[in-house]
């Protein structure tokens, strides 16, 4: 190994011990296309074998991959969402498939962007191709200006009036108002709506309420009902309405995580499940096919969400406009028709 007790290794160095030119060198460290991923390989193991400090000149992505993608997870209430989340790990490895079929690999992020300055930050500090922000927390104006700095990113999320960046996500108001009208359709007339004060559960509730009108039952504000987005507020949060004695007998869940903590207070007060209450989720998540009773919910496409946001990344004719993906309803034993 060359001593680098009085001099660093240099570029001549490393071409001498290659059987390379200074510019076949200079080329591979910096991940050109004309030099063979082979060669690149080579170059690279020798220096770091040889302590050759390239770290400046390093490529977005280990040598032979495409490119490289940095995901920025979810923060709720400046508490990061658990990276074991159920419905954020599915998104993750349909963006994580997404990203092997374009050979390209990613990085999650940590970071917790708070304002404009740390979402500039964000784009900027590292080499990769672009940023993927799952959720838009309340930071929507702030993605609006970094969409002028020519920053590359997208947005997993709902689609704001005014929106002047890329995002990909659900046709949520669509999908609120199907739950609602399937549990309408079922004789239901006190549905309750629970869930958070992120975009997407709002555009949700505001689905929910325009089934409620279309289908002339009446709207109670007692049965619209925030949360957190995990199963355990959702189930304190039915718990109070059945201890305040508020009637009901259906639920719509603005996911199906708030979905499965609902039922596991309905039948922890022996209510019944859909006999007395019927429940409707929203994700279509795998738990959401393994519970008892097995959850209708709507259903969202990861896959497609998935190779929509790396390809907004990769592929440079994409143009800004947000991408909503049509919803399914999904029916299975929760609701009982």
């Amino acid at each position: 190994m060359t001593d680098n007790s009085n001099s660093k290794t240099t570029l001549e160095d490393l071409a001498r011990l290659a059987g390379v030119s200074i510019s076949t060198v200079s080329r591979a460290l910096n991940d050109q296309p004309l030099i063979s991923t082979r060669t690149k390989q080579r170059i690279w193991a020798l220096a770091r074998e040889h302590d050759y400090p390239f770290r400046r000149s390093m490529p977005p992505a280990p040598i032979g991959a495409e490119g490289s993608i940095v995901i920025v997870t979810p923060h709720t209430r400046g508490r990061p969402l658990p990276l074991s989340h159920p419905f954020f790990l599915e998104l993750l490895a349909s963006i994580g498939e997404a990203a092997r079929e374009r050979s390209c690999d990613f990085t999650v992020s940590h970071v917790a962007p708070e304002n404009l300055d740390d979402l500039v930050t964000t784009t900027t500090t590292s080499r990769a191709n672009g940023v993927i922000f799952l959720g838009q927390s309340m930071l929507h104006d702030e993605f609006n200006q970094l969409a002028e700095t020519g920053g590359r990113f997208v947005v997993w999320g709902a689609h704001i009036p005014g929106q002047k960046y890329r995002s990909i996500g659900s046709d949520n108001l669509l999908g609120g108002r199907r739950a609602t009208l399937h549990l309408a359709r079922l004789g239901r007339r006190r549905i309750v709506f629970i869930g958070g004060s992120d975009p997407e559960a709002q555009q949700r509730r505001r689905g929910y309420q325009e089934a409620l009108a279309e289908s002339g039952v009446e709207s109670d504000p007692r049965l619209i009902v925030q949360v957190e987005f995990e199963l355990e507020s959702a189930e304190a949060a039915v718990n109070r309405l059945i201890r305040r004695g508020i009637a009901f007998d259906g639920i719509v869940a603005a996911s199906d995580l708030i979905a499965l903590g609902a039922i596991r207070a309905l039948r922890r007060a022996g209510i019944g499940v859909p006999e007395d209450v019927s429940v409707v989720g929203y994700d279509d998540m795998l738990l959401s096919r393994l519970s008892t009773p097995a959850l209708s919910t709507i259903r969202q496409d990861n896959a497609r969400a998935g190779k929509l946001l790396v390809a907004s990344i990769l592929d440079a004719t994409t143009d800004d406009l947000p991408t909503l993906l049509p919803t399914e309803l999904i029916v299975r034993e929760s609701c009982g028709g």
